[in-house]
């Protein structure tokens, strides 16, 4: 009883800074605002009012639709493929030096506006080259988050499970796999934050859609306007999307 009496003005004191802070934000940049062209930087008033418009335009929503689509098929892929060679790594004793000493550095280190480039040069404008440069550059995020679940799996747990079984296929989807879950959703929080940000600037340089097109054309255009109202659009996506589906998710498997 006295951790809870204690943990809720605590709670509420957090909540308290982390509102002011944000309230502070919003003033500060209005005061700021107040002093400089509207292309320059645009006060809180006019991105919120755009907000609005933007959530209601059909084009808005279809390039929405379609950055949304090349993340998620992204994650999914970068997580089977990072997946893939985390276990080949774990199961295939030679190829652990391949994948930790060759391709985990080589991925980390690879620059990524160099995946973006290479996309631009080796594909014609479209999702293809925008879901390459994000799978590539979040492979190495996967690999090393289920290359860790695996070196902490419960070596007894596993044990067990041999004796009751030796069909490695049940064993890998009955034990391996749902002990992985957790470091599996690690990863994919990583990933999801990281792949918005890759899929603008892969956007900007070869896609005819998606978010990262619209803040090009209205940057050509110096509207600044639109461009932070994008920018708090992909944040707003962000958010809703980590509290609605990932810390769910890992609460439920956390409480299990």
């Amino acid at each position: 009883m006295p951790v809870e009496r204690t943990a809720f003005p605590s709670m509420v004191v957090e909540r308290l800074i982390g509102d002011s802070i944000v309230v502070l934000a919003l003033v500060g940049w209005w005061a700021l605002a107040r002093h400089l062209p509207a292309f320059i930087l645009p006060g809180p008033v006019a991105v919120a009012r755009q907000l609005l418009v933007l959530f209601v335009s059909a084009d808005f929503l279809g390039n929405l639709l379609a950055s949304t689509w090349r993340v998620l098929v992204a994650i999914a892929a970068a997580l089977l493929i990072g997946g893939g060679l985390a276990f080949l790594a774990h199961g295939v004793p030679w190829m652990a030096a391949v994948v930790d000493e060759r391709i985990k550095p080589m991925l980390n280190a690879f620059p990524s506006i160099g995946w973006a480039i290479l996309a631009a040069i080796w594909f014609e404008p479209g999702d293809f080259g925008v879901i390459f440069v994000e799978v590539m550059i979040l492979i190495p995020f996967c690999l090393i988050n289920i290359a860790e679940g695996l070196r902490n799996v419960d070596r007894e747990v596993m044990e067990m499970g041999r004796s009751f079984t030796r069909h490695r296929a049940r064993i890998l989807w009955r034990l391996t796999l749902p002990l992985l879950v957790p470091y599996a959703l690690s990863a994919t929080r990583i990933a999801y934050g990281i792949a918005w940000k890759i899929a603008l600037v892969a956007e900007l340089l070869g896609a005819p859609s998606g978010l990262g097109y619209l803040m090009l054309r209205a940057q050509t255009a110096a509207d600044s306007t639109t461009f932070l109202a994008t920018c708090f659009v992909i944040v707003l996506i962000f958010v809703l999307g980590e509290r609605l589906v990932i810390v769910p998710l890992e609460r439920r498997f956390k409480e299990r």
